[in-house]
């Protein structure tokens, strides 16, 4: 129960948007889908909070992230009016100490729902370079573990097979492995004696250990922790003075919220991402102007989303021309983003064409992408009406999806059934929902069918 006292604050917030009661509670139920919790909220509840009753606990996050998105900034609890969460503090935890804290609740399957991990956060501060090149704590010395260059190499080789576990089987398993590897090995790791360029070396390590437990995070559709392990990436990149892992975690988080439909927040992580890469190398070039161009195109800049791409493509030409690759960025990720790009730009059959040659270009080890990427082909090709065609991607992706365990994947197939029921008098549709019914968890099928 709240108090009866208005609540000044939240109104002065509220008249700041310049939302009606109704636009308020429509922001705050659309932050509530995103997290996967749907919501009802009607211009009442608004009118309530208003007037001092206090929302649920779990509500007020949801009611300060719409609020934030609105005004541009990001708000804490105070400024709403809202008592304090229980566990915040005034002060911020070390680079280690934070990521031994995000890691451990994230081993805890138990402790995952009640850390407000779902919610993605427009107004997140993110640190530049110059805040966080080579500022970390000091290693705490006069221990008796030291470490050298063999166990740098163990944690660079430990991120690569977990790498390749997410490509093939998803994230949903491989990112609590992650996360256990970073608690009770790198953590330590990051404390142990070590002279300065093996030290510098495990923070890179480390960083790039972080970014893709927070890839993996996305995958799994749980966006605020991505957003803390990529933010423990960015610290731990700058303190080894790691440019490449500082400039692939903002363009992640570029990413991320294009993704969610997050534009404007989009094009400022990816220009930042190519601003703290001056001497990018051709490939690394295409890998930021791509995500640059798909932003750009996400915000209707048309000049400028195809100013980038074409910088991406001649980028990736002169990268092709070599034999270092970057990452998993080829000809296959280029494709991907012009699809992207002419779908924002309302080229639906361009990005039809540029999905398809994506798929032929792709390695078969990258199967979870396989499965994301063939899906939102088919949701293309049937959004142009060819019905059979969309059906026939579709069965592609179910040939990979019972292998993979991903939130994204799982999404794509509960559009799949929402996409396909309106149509199960054509016998390609019928066979395709049938298909999936076979190999499809109930739970999903459900959910597409709501």
């Amino acid at each position: 129960m709240g108090t009866r006292e208005p609540n000044r604050r939240l109104e002065r917030l509220h008249r700041e948007t310049g939302w009606t009661l109704r636009q308020f509670v429509q922001a705050v139920n659309r932050v509530g889908t995103e997290r996967g919790t749907p919501l009802k909220y009607r211009e009442p509840s608004a009118h309530q909070w208003r007037q001092g009753h206090i929302p649920k606990e779990t509500v007020r996050p949801l009611i300060l992230e719409a609020l934030a998105r609105k005004l541009g900034r990001p708000l804490t609890h105070v400024e709403a009016g809202f008592p304090a969460p229980a566990s915040s503090s005034d002060v911020a935890p070390s680079t280690v100490e934070g990521l031994i804290d995000l890691g451990s609740g994230d081993m805890d399957p138990s402790r995952r729902s009640v850390l407000g991990i779902s919610l993605f956060s427009v107004a997140l501060t993110v640190p530049n370079w110059p805040e966080v090149v080579g500022r970390m704590e000091a290693a705490q010395t006069g221990r008796t573990q030291r470490i050298g260059t063999p166990e740098v190499d163990m944690v660079i080789a430990m991120t690569e097979r977990v790498s390749e576990l997410d490509d093939q089987f998803g994230g949903r398993h491989a990112r609590p492995m992650a996360a256990a590897f970073l608690v009770n090995t790198v953590a330590p790791y990051l404390r142990a004696d070590a002279s300065e360029p093996v030290r510098k070396a495990m923070m890179s390590a480390a960083a790039d250990l972080s970014y893709l437990t927070g890839y993996m995070a996305v995958d799994e559709c749980i966006h605020g922790l991505a957003q803390q392990y990529y933010l423990k990436a960015l610290e731990l990149a700058g303190a080894a003075e790691d440019h490449l892992t500082y400039c692939t975690t903002l363009r992640g988080m570029s990413l991320q919220a294009a993704d969610l439909g997050h534009g404007r927040q989009a094009m400022r992580l990816a220009d930042a991402a190519a601003a703290a890469s001056p001497q990018a190398g051709p490939r690394m070039r295409a890998f930021l102007a791509g995500q640059q161009a798909h932003s750009a195109a996400q915000i209707g800049d048309h000049r400028t989303a195809l100013m980038y791409l074409q910088e991406a493509e001649v980028a990736m030409d002169k990268a092709e021309s070599r034999e270092k690759a970057f990452g998993s960025y080829d000809p296959a990720s280029l494709n991907y983003h012009t699809s992207q790009v002419r779908y924002e730009l309302g080229d639906m059959r361009g990005a039809v064409q540029a999905m398809q040659q994506s798929d032929k270009l792709r390695y078969d080890v990258y199967r979870r992408t396989r499965v994301k990427e063939r899906s939102m082909l088919a949701e293309r090709q049937l959004s142009i009406g060819h019905l059979e065609s969309a059906c026939a991607t579709w069965h592609l992706a179910l040939n990979d999806y019972p292998l993979i365990q991903s939130g994204r994947a799982d999404q794509r197939m509960q559009t799949m059934v929402k996409l396909i029921r309106p149509h199960l008098k054509n016998h390609a549709a019928r066979e395709l929902y049938e298909r999936a019914r076979l190999v499809t968890p109930s739970s999903i099928l459900a959910r597409g069918s709501a």
